[in-house]
């Protein structure tokens, strides 16, 4: 998969502001010491978690939205 890298810089706001409705971006998040991936729309609503990213991503995609990595 290709990232755009003008997206990589931007912040949640940012991408919210740009009104694009269909992107989503993961992020790996700690839970109960665990890593997980969470799922956030671009306006930076938490939408899931999953254990691991292949499935964060795959899950936005069956959705059809873009994804995008948060580090």
């Amino acid at each position: 998969m290709t990232t755009n890298p003008v997206f990589r810089e931007l912040s949640p706001a940012a991408l919210a502001l740009l009104g694009l409705p269909n992107v989503a971006y993961v992020k790996p998040v700690e839970i109960d010491g665990v890593t997980g991936y969470a799922v956030h729309a671009a306006d930076g609503n938490q939408l899931t978690v999953l254990a691991d990213r292949d499935s964060a991503f795959a899950t936005i995609l069956e959705h059809d939205m873009e994804p995008f990595s948060v580090h």
